[in-house]
């Protein structure tokens, strides 16, 4: 059964960092391109960063773009969104996501989704 786990989240200030993991059922990489998503209160869903399972190509949106960087580990089963230079901004639940739609796709149709994990960044 495929299953997503996020971790990592918590409070930081502004300018600091976090690294979020996504830790999926075994071989899940090899068939699922895996998606980041956030969501504030009050505000849309928006994706943020997605990592093709096959050519490990990237996406991100253009409000982290330089300061995100995603990453995967096969042998751990786990992708990672690295997060630098957090605005308050950024403040949102983070979830991953397992696609098999692009990571380009508009609208990516998702699979599984994972629990989510709360950032905060504090001004």
């Amino acid at each position: 059964q495929l299953r997503l786990v996020e971790s990592g989240g918590g409070l930081v200030q502004y300018g600091g960092s976090l690294r979020l993991s996504c830790a999926v059922s075994e071989f899940a990489l090899n068939y699922y391109n895996i998606i980041w998503v956030r969501q504030a209160p009050g505000k849309e869903r928006e994706r943020v960063s997605c990592i093709s399972r096959s050519d490990f190509s990237t996406y991100y949106a253009d409000s982290v773009k330089g300061r995100f960087t995603i990453s995967r580990d096969d042998a751990k089963n786990t992708v990672f969104l690295q997060m630098d230079t957090l605005r308050p901004e950024d403040t949102a639940v983070y979830r991953c996501a397992a696609s098999r739609s692009s990571c380009h796709a508009s609208t990516p149709a998702i699979t599984k989704w994972g629990q989510g994990t709360q950032v905060t960044v504090s001004s």
